[in-house]
């Protein structure tokens, strides 16, 4: 289950590395939010009566609602923000409970994202910033944006939107208060984000691969196929007799800069040669 755009990455890959069939040995039921935050806990029931072994769920938003829906089915989590601060486990070490699995870095990613548009628009000065207010880890994101904008000089003007029909006109007000550009919260829905910032020809960054697929200017995450080895190796464990009480969280190690050279181009922007160099993926 996932809240956001990012379908857990080579998930099915990592499954089939690990010896699994699908459909013979295994098999996955998705369930999609995609942003809507609002249909997350009637998903996660949906799951819970279909009497799944165990649930996956991509975010914090999608965690949380997993955790609500049941305490006695498996939860592992991909990429869930500060775990211990949001309630899914009691510690890294110890989880506890009924939930395990990957921690996020999202909200000093959300940072990192500074210093891309500081390296490839090295004259920009005014950095928009659109938060999902119903997202628990709204306030982390923003909180670490305003530490590094801080650092950086930067002039940050944020707008928070409940639902994903708000994206434009929160891209709208951002363009006429003149930034130069924008970070998007990586559980909105990345295509209508990124096509309205095409529009207001904001160049955007945001912390979830997904977005640079769809159009985001650059995104620097966690690697989509180390979260996807992590989950598929915790759904192994635990499927064989493993508790979730017993597997400690673990933390991104690898990290990936993606460019889109598409987007610099429709927005006349030349990327550093040395970003270039430095990317593990450049769209064209």
């Amino acid at each position: 289950m996932t809240s956001g755009p990012d379908l857990l990455g080579p998930f099915r890959q990592a499954f089939r590395e690990l010896g699994y069939i699908e459909g013979q040995t295994i098999q996955f039921e998705l369930r999609e939010g995609r942003g809507r935050l609002d249909l997350l806990s009637g998903m996660a029931e949906e799951l819970v009566r279909s009497k799944v072994d165990v649930i996956v769920a991509s975010q914090t938003p999608a965690a949380i609602a997993a955790k609500n829906a049941t305490r006695d089915i498996p939860i592992v989590m991909g990429a869930a923000g500060d775990p211990i601060a949001t309630g899914l486990v009691a510690s890294l070490a110890r989880p506890e409970g009924n939930v395990t699995g990957l921690s996020a870095t999202s909200a000093e990613l959300a940072a990192k994202n500074l210093e891309l548009v500081r390296k490839i628009l090295p004259g920009a000065r005014r950095v928009g910033v659109v938060g999902n207010v119903t997202d628990p880890f709204a306030m982390p994101f923003l909180e670490q944006i305003h530490s590094g904008a801080r650092m950086m000089r930067f002039d940050i003007h944020e707008v928070m939107i409940c639902v994903g029909g708000e994206i434009d006109g929160a891209l709208a007000a951002i363009a006429r208060e003149g930034a130069d550009a924008v970070i998007i919260q990586g559980s909105l829905p990345p295509k209508m984000a990124l096509d309205s910032a095409l529009k207001y020809r904001l160049p955007a960054f945001a912390s979830q691969r997904t977005f640079a697929e769809v159009g985001a200017l650059a995104t620097y995450s966690s690697s989509f196929v180390e979260r996807a080895r992590g989950i598929a190796s915790y759904v192994n464990k635990i499927l064989k007799g493993a508790k979730p009480a017993d597997l400690p969280v673990q933390q991104p190690s690898i990290f990936e800069l993606v460019i889109n050279l598409k987007t610099a181009k429709v927005l006349g922007i030349t990327i550093p040669s040395t970003m270039l160099a430095r990317a593990d993926k450049v769209i064209e």
